[in-house]
């Protein structure tokens, strides 16, 4: 028999595995069935065959018990925000006040993957949160491809993990040269938080090549600091502008 500890290392391996897989395919999905009918109910079959009809009809031809074709209206722009950072560092808290000014008393940290969604000025903005525990790390490249931006956020009070943090950060931007980068010093409101300067050092953002756009902003994912200088609605106004760019 196994022991102990090495099962419970393969079980929470599986478990990740499992969750990153689940993350892949609720994507593949989304993204396959966007902006398309996917019901399968016949209640509306006849209006569905009255449709077709009026689609195949020549212009200005009218289908009996079927109104007008509308003018079609333009699909938004689709745009992924993907966000990572090490466990606990404050990414579900980021998203929750980037998509709710409600207060939460406490926020779940994310097993697996998290998912939110904006539609701000025509688009449609698509906020990922994939886990940061050392078993989900080694999975965070899979989700580079279909980003635009790339937010990393950073516990600016776990000093000890600030070195882990970089080595992670930095395998991440090898792999996608031009992403463009927004780090957050995360729980600014905290006592013996580091600064965005010396955040900077620390996680070597001087050294990255002037191809990427790379943005350092201070936040504090509370209710209680939404009006205050490190409000994560600075972030949402930063990823608004990015993703709006040509």
């Amino acid at each position: 028999m196994a022991p102990s500890g090495a099962l419970r290392e393969l079980t929470l391996a599986l478990g990740a595995a499992v969750a990153v897989l689940g993350s892949l395919l609720f994507i593949a999905v989304k993204l396959y069935f966007r902006g398309t009918d996917t019901g399968t109910d016949w209640s509306g079959w006849w209006e569905r065959e009255l449709r077709e009809l009026r689609d195949r009809a020549p212009p200005g031809d009218a289908v009996p018990g079927l109104a007008p074709h509308p003018p079609a209206s333009p699909q938004p722009e689709w745009r992924q925000v993907l966000v990572l950072g090490l466990d606990g560092a404050g990414k579900s808290s980021v998203l929750h006040y980037i998509c709710s000014q409600k207060a939460r008393d406490r926020i779940a940290p994310t097993r697996g993957f998290n998912s939110a969604q904006l539609f701000i000025e025509g688009m449609e903005m698509d906020l990922l949160e994939v886990g940061g525990s050392k078993n989900l790390r080694a999975y965070w490249p899979h989700y580079l491809g279909q980003a635009h931006v790339l937010v990393f956020v950073v516990d600016s009070v776990d000093r000890s993990r600030l070195l882990t943090a970089r080595q992670e950060l930095h395998a991440l931007l090898a792999e996608e040269p031009q992403l463009p980068l927004v780090v957050l010093a995360n729980k600014q409101d905290k006592s013996g938080a580091l600064s965005t300067a010396e955040l900077q050092e620390e996680l070597d953002l001087h050294t990255l090549s002037g191809q990427r756009e790379v943005f350092l902003l201070p936040t504090s994912a509370t209710w209680d600091s939404l009006n205050t200088a490190t409000s994560v609605l600075h972030v949402k106004s930063l990823l608004v502008t990015l993703l709006s760019q040509p």
